[in-house]
């Protein structure tokens, strides 16, 4: 059992909440027993288990570390002060994992027949990001692409707010000419954009099937370029004095109505 915050292993933990070491090493820290839990359940590829004895209080984490032993992965007991140097909730749970990122690649889609796809523009709050998948996955997306300078999904802020859709959801990074050529090997796709300058009512557009639906950052929206892309530009109506809405819930919004329709025809 590893008792002290200063071990060079559990330095090299805690080094995965920087940006650059997990681009580096492709790897990230998943905490909490829902999350853990939905990584075994998704066949992530789990490096390493970490867990308190103090801590694990819960049968269902237990028998996580249980069968990670019996199926002979790697698993490192830690003290309750260790775990707590390396865990971001308030309240640990007791178990993490350390998990290889898997990263989808677009060019391996050409027959794209059904679904919901969702492209992301220079999407900067994890938390925002980790939101829009656990949407993505409550609606049955096929897929996430994250478009240019975009956050980091395995940000420990991400991955929290994902609730564990970061492992059923595939996440793709691609920038204006990778989704042009991805739309054209799939014809079928109609991209569809979101400005709040579009006059078309969300509320009051037909959604083709498959269908993907591009959203800008924060701060600028959709930019032209991938406006370009679309073949309809839409917004969401709006009555208060605000301009805008939290880029999750902008997404929660469309995704719905989308899914609200496919749903309707299946």
């Amino acid at each position: 059992m590893i008792t002290s915050t200063a071990n060079p292993h559990i330095k090299a933990i805690r080094k995965l909440n920087d940006s650059k070491e997990r681009s580096l090493t492709q790897t990230f820290l998943a905490e909490g027993l829902r999350v853990v839990g939905q990584a075994v359940d998704s066949q992530a590829e789990i490096l390493e288990f970490i867990y308190c004895e103090e801590l694990l209080v819960s049968d269902y984490g237990q028998d996580l570390i249980s069968a990670a032993l019996k199926n002979g992965k790697t698993v490192t007991q830690v003290s309750q002060g260790v775990f707590e140097s390396i865990a971001r909730k308030d309240k640990p749970q007791g178990i993490a994992a350390v998990i290889r990122q898997n990263w989808g690649n677009l060019s391996d889609f050409d027959v794209i027949d059904s679904g919901i796809w969702v492209a992301l523009e220079a999407v900067q709050n994890p938390g925002n990001l980790g939101t829009i998948l656990r949407t993505a996955d409550a609606v049955g997306t096929k897929g996430l692409i994250l478009l240019d300078h975009s956050t980091d999904p395995y940000d420990p802020a991400a991955v929290k707010a994902s609730m564990g859709a970061i492992f059923t959801i595939p996440v793709f990074r691609s920038d204006v000419e990778g989704l042009k050529a991805f739309l054209k090997r799939n014809p079928r796709l109609v991209a569809i954009g979101t400005s709040d300058k579009a006059e078309k009512d969300c509320f009051e557009t037909v959604y083709p099937d498959p269908v993907l639906l591009l959203l800008g950052s924060e701060r600028e929206g959709l930019s032209p370029e991938y406006q370009n892309l679309c073949q309809q530009m839409i917004s969401i109506p709006m009555q208060g004095a605000c301009d805008s809405l939290n880029l999750s819930i902008a997404t929660g919004v469309m995704l719905y109505q989308i899914y609200q329709q496919h749903r309707k025809k299946a």
